[in-house]
């Protein structure tokens, strides 16, 4: 992906965007936009071998660094353009920007968001005083919507990366970067459209940092994986992520060749990762991290980087996750690492015996979330009953302790794995030869 070889202080001629640009941007938005900090973090350092710091955008006003390019761009526009208002589209984060500083500067602005956004960007941004349209399936299909508002209300149009101003004021988090820890050896960005890893990119590089930049998609969606392999952007299928704020399928005609000259590597993390990094970061770190956010630290734990012992920034570009997605997170995260576990064992069907059950459980000091008796629909002969337990533990060791409690006082186990084999099995005898 071309690493780049010295700085030439501004950027190639004619390049879009040039670090005199993403300066300019500073300025401006200096007295606007929270300089957010870059915490070293203990923990993660040791659990991944680097030395990590944190660049917390994610304590925005809204919560994200879409605020540096939304304002950048909107500083730009003359009288008469802001008389005649702002469309953009986004997953959320943008629109949250673009509505917040258009309120702040007395610009009417309409966002168009794809119809299933998290509802709390969609809440914010009318909490904000945009006019929010609900459109499309993904950010590319709200995109189509904007364009047709654009051309029919002659407002002036924001794209969310794909716009000079904009990258210039997503690079200014770079400058940020070097006054902040400017020993940093790596710089680990989140990848959409492009804009944020371009401009950060740029700022670096061009002004000599000898920092590699490392990009990160979901791999869903690996827009702009694809894009620098092909050569050019093209439309991926429609797919979900957890990621929603890089869930771009085309990336930006400016930002690709930004992308290709200053960021080093690109990798894509799973769905897995991305909550499994979600849910480290709420509880190692305290800090709440949507998907697009969380991919950094994804990659950084499940990706061979090189970056042992190096000094290493995650961004964490935005905050603005769902409460029920959290909430989901937090319990398959739990499942993941057997602290929250389902167990299944036959009993005798008659008084005391689920008492003995509870009993064996918590000499164990596992907590039971939850019960399921199961009569009919179950394996259970007749004068038996099968239960399925929800239960709390300490993780493996834990669970391996509970299921020998049970066994001494004549329970067997199954967990919902071996559930799933138990039945399975059961019903191949029943059906197999000779069966109905």
């Amino acid at each position: 992906m071309g690493l780049m070889r010295g700085s030439t202080g501004e950027g190639n001629p004619g390049q879009a965007v040039t670090l005199a640009d993403v300066r300019r941007a500073a300025e401006l938005l200096r007295p606007i936009i929270f300089v957010s900090p870059c915490a070293y973090s203990e923990m993660i350092s040791r659990l991944t071998g680097s030395k990590v710091w944190f660049k917390l955008d994610n304590l925005q006003m809204t919560g994200s660094f879409k605020e540096r390019g939304a304002c950048a761009k909107l500083l730009t526009l003359t009288a008469e353009d802001r008389k005649r208002g702002v469309v953009t589209a986004s997953a959320g984060n943008h629109a949250l920007a673009v509505a917040f500083h258009a309120q702040r500067l007395g610009i009417p602005a309409t966002v168009v968001m794809p119809r299933h956004a998290p509802l709390v960007k969609v809440a914010s941004a009318r909490r904000f005083g945009a006019s929010v349209v609900l459109h499309g399936e993904d950010f590319d299909e709200a995109y189509a919507e904007a364009l047709r508002l654009e051309g029919e209300r002659k407002s002036v149009l924001v794209h969310p990366f794909d716009d000079p101003s904009v990258i210039a004021g997503q690079g200014t988090l770079g400058l940020e970067l070097l006054e902040q820890e400017p020993g940093l050896e790596a710089v680990i960005v989140p990848v959409g459209g492009g804009g944020l890893a371009g401009g950060i990119g740029l700022a670096l590089k061009e002004s000599g940092a000898r920092t590699r930049v490392i990009g990160v998609q979901a791999e869903r969606i690996p827009g702009m994986k694809t894009a620098l392999e092909k050569g050019r952007g093209q439309a991926l299928p429609h797919a979900s992520t957890i990621a929603d704020g890089i869930a771009v399928r085309r990336v930006g005609e400016i930002t690709l060749p930004l992308v290709r000259r200053y960021v080093d590597a690109l990798v894509t993390v799973s769905e897995e990762e991305i909550a499994h990094a979600i849910l480290l970061l709420l509880e190692v770190e305290k800090t709440v991290v949507e998907g697009a956010g969380a991919v950094t630290l994804a990659a950084l734990i499940n990706r061979r980087l090189g970056l042992e012992g190096r000094r290493v920034a995650l961004v964490i570009s935005g905050g603005n996750i769902d409460m029920n997605v959290i909430a989901r997170v937090i319990e398959k995260g739990l499942v993941r690492e057997g602290r929250l576990v389902r167990i299944t064992l036959i009993i005798p069907d008659r008084p005391g015996a689920l008492a003995s059950v509870s009993a064996a459980i918590g000499e164990t000091g596992a907590n039971i979330l939850e019960i399921v008796h199961t009569r009919g629909f179950s394996r259970a002969e007749i004068g038996e009953s099968e239960i399925t337990l929800t239960l709390e533990t300490h993780g493996p060791e834990h669970v391996a302790e509970v299921e020998r409690s049970l066994s001494r006082v004549g329970y067997a186990t199954l967990t919902a794995a071996r559930a799933m084999q138990a039945c399975k099995a059961t019903s191949e005898r029943e059906h197999g030869e000779g069966g109905i």
